[in-house]
């Protein structure tokens, strides 16, 4: 028993607090991918249980019942129906919510019938006396034929008895508490007749889902058993009728719910929040408090980890032996990373202020409030969960695109959520803001910096809206779909669940965007600090005997300067940055620049690493902190490169120009042809060039 390895799924509807059960059982011993031949995403956790156990809990997508409608639906019964996978799970835990028990008890009573060990957890326990609510759990197990573990994330309790149940497993019934055979006798019973050693209930699945199941093809068993798309249709909804009369019969007994007693206040607060007008407003200031604490409380740690970061190339310079080690580490490997890792305190502000608003139940409000622009620009209301989520990261936003049934609605989500700002566009958005907008504040309060940052978010959500009316007219999208979004309770955030969060997130991005940036430092500080012919190789003489010339009187560390810049202009990078020079020069960018946009189509946040690493070959005074030697950079005239009308052509291009290839790799995967990148990428960058182009020349 010590060393057994148990395999937990946790099943539910969305909003019943599946994910706080899960941190709690897991902790940060999470691990995150997607489903093998699916971009769903799944999240394993590691669990320790009593008497040495372990158990791989596993958090599956929210799901209202086995009759699935979107494809990450189909990956919770494609699992339960495949028992060779190595994730199939010995115990099911059902996590359910206990304001909405009749609903969530559904897909509870279709699991029971796949005869897998189920746990009822029911959670937010701690709200039941909030809601007049009583349960009589003997009564509820004994019908339902299981065991119920009564939890509530928030007050922590009851966690450590769903471990004990997790780990007698073993001792669950696994006997439907409704069975399938009830639903329509004669049809189950011919199916049992051919199929005498398969579960009568998993082969309707097969019969009426779109899944993928190895042992019997749908062919197989409808030659046999053919019924009409209408047919199959009524008989579902016969099953549904059926299982709910169950229920009620149960919770009759088993629920008591006294209304005189409960206190609610969420209608009145929904009524505020999801207002016609005041529901903007409110939104708009949350929006705005948002971008200027993201200016105003990172300050003081970014400036600590940007001074780190020069200390660290002084420090490897001064200690370790001259020679080509130490010139990749102090001036590639080093610059490159602090070009990111400076941006951690930001990421993870956005991150902690998007996690409150999900976890408070308000995201859902803004979903709904939203929804009725959304509608006048073709767009289904679903679409609105990934451009709201696309703030975070443009990949996972584009995954949640599976819940949207209809193709073409779909389709359009997909090619416009990369408009939405996300997360890796924060750190160009934040070094140029902060070079070429004054810290100055408005009204004694408003930082200009912050307006600029929520102008920009704006610009990339108005710029989704424009581009999927423009898709919408040209595809024709004439069917409808309907919206409907879950109203989740209003509950304080867990500080739990939103540091889990933070911290995950933020790992995940840096990790991410850390692994692109390392490589990409080694290649740009290797061409960097090489070239081709004798401009290169004998720039010592060349700069030595110009300045002779000019009988200016410089110093050694000056003369060094000079000769680290013309050297990097006549290496294989500087080269490059000549040819496409022309090209980005109406833009207000010069070839540095251009080698910085070029490298950070293989991600938006590489922009700035590229730049720390070119500003730092060849520097003598590595302290400097790269948003200082940015700003010290001059064009030939002597004019600040990073002055208003480049740093807006900047934001400009950064704002609208696809540059994520793992972005471009899930539209492709999910469109499953390269058609639709292509256009995408050609779409957005257009868009972001004549932008750019506009905006400098127009300030210039």
């Amino acid at each position: 028993m010590s060393n057994e390895n148990i395999n937990v799924a946790l099943i539910g509807n969305p909003n019943v607090g599946k994910t706080s059960v899960f941190n709690a059982l897991t902790g940060l011993n999470q691990q995150v991918g997607n489903y093998p031949g699916i971009t769903v995403e799944k999240k394993v956790g590691f669990c320790k249980l009593p008497n040495h156990a372990k158990a791989n809990i596993l958090d599956l997508p929210g799901t209202y019942s086995l009759n699935a409608s979107s494809m990450d639906e189909n990956v919770v019964i494609e699992l339960l129906l495949n028992k060779n996978d190595k994730l199939f799970p010995d115990v099911a835990v059902v996590v359910t919510d206990v304001e909405n028990l009749k609903r969530n008890l559904l897909l509870f009573t279709q699991i029971k019938d796949l005869e897998i060990p189920v746990i009822l957890a029911i959670n937010m326990a701690d709200r039941m006396a909030y809601k007049g609510i009583s349960l009589d759990i003997s009564h509820l197990e004994e019908q339902l034929n299981t065991k119920i573990a009564l939890i509530s994330t928030r007050k922590k309790q009851g966690i450590e008895e769903l471990k004990q149940l997790i780990m007698s497993y073993k001792n669950l019934s696994t006997e439907p508490c409704l069975n399938a055979s009830s639903m329509d006798p004669d049809y189950f019973g011919g199916l049992r007749k051919t199929f005498p050693n398969e579960l009568v209930y998993k082969l309707w699945l097969v019969i009426t889902q779109d899944v993928n199941f190895r042992g019997i093809e749908k062919k197989e068993i409808l030659s046999e058993h053919r019924k009409s798309d209408s047919e199959l249709k009524r008989m579902q909804q016969k099953e549904t009728i059926k299982r709910y009369q169950f229920i009620n019969d149960v919770l009759k007994v088993g629920q008591t719910i006294d209304k005189e007693s409960a206190r609610d206040f969420g209608t009145k607060l929904d009524r505020i929040l999801t207002h016609k007008v005041w529901g903007y407003a409110i939104f708009f200031g949350i929006l705005f408090l948002i971008f200027q604490s993201i200016f105003s409380w990172s300050e003081v740690p970014m400036d600590l980890i940007d001074s780190a970061f020069g200390w660290m190339s002084t420090a490897v310079q001064e200690h370790m032996p001259p020679g080509v080690l130490t010139d990749l580490i102090s001036q590639g490997i080093i610059p490159g990373i602090g070009g990111i890792v400076i941006f951690i305190p930001q990421i993870a502000f956005l991150f902690l202020f998007i996690s409150v608003l999900e976890e408070s139940g308000y995201m859902s409000r803004v979903v709904f409030l939203m929804d009725k622009i959304m509608k006048r620009f073709g767009l289904s209301g679903k679409s609105v969960v990934p451009l709201i989520s696309g703030v975070a990261c443009a990949i996972p936003a584009i995954m949640a695109t599976r819940n949207i049934e209809n193709w073409k609605e779909r389709l359009i989500t997909i090619l416009v959520t990369p408009f939405t700002t996300c997360s890796a566009r924060l750190p160009v958005y934040t070094i140029i803001i902060s070079l070429v907008i004054p810290d100055e504040r408005v009204l004694g309060f408003l930082n200009i910096r912050g307006l600029m940052l929520m102008a920009l978010y704006a610009a990339g959500f108005l710029m989704a809206i424009f581009a999927a009316y423009i898709f919408n007219k040209i595809l024709k999208v004439t069917s409808k779909t309907y919206f409907v979004v879950e109203m989740p309770n209003y509950k304080l955030p867990l500080l739990r669940n939103v540091g889990i969060n933070v911290v995950e997130k933020t790992k995940a991005f840096v990790v991410g965007a850390g692994k692109i940036i390392l490589a990409i430092s080694i290649v740009l500080w290797f061409l960097a600090s090489y070239g081709p012919g004798d401009d290169f190789n004998n720039a010592d003489k060349i700069v030595t005997a110009q300045i002779s010339k000019s009988d200016a009187a410089v110093s050694q560390q000056e003369l060094d300067g000079h000769i680290a810049s013309y050297k990097l202009e006549n290496s294989y990078l500087g080269i490059a940055g000549k040819v496409i020079e022309p090209v980005i020069k109406p833009l207000g960018y010069d070839w540095k620049i251009g080698i910085a946009v070029l490298s950070s189509f293989a991600a938006r946040e590489v922009f700035v690493g590229t730049l720390a690493t070119i500003y730092s070959v060849g520097e003598t005074d590595e302290q400097d902190p790269i948003r200082e030697k940015m700003a010290a950079e001059r064009r030939p005239d002597g004019s600040k490169l990073f002055d208003l009308p480049t740093g807006i052509s900047l934001l400009l291009f950064y704002a609208f120009a696809m540059q994520c290839a793992s972005t471009l790799a899930i539209v492709k995967k999910e469109t499953n042809s390269w058609k639709w990148p292509a256009i995408q990428f050609a779409i957005m960058s257009a868009v972001a060039y004549l932008a750019a182009l506009t905006a400098y020349q127009f300030l210039q």
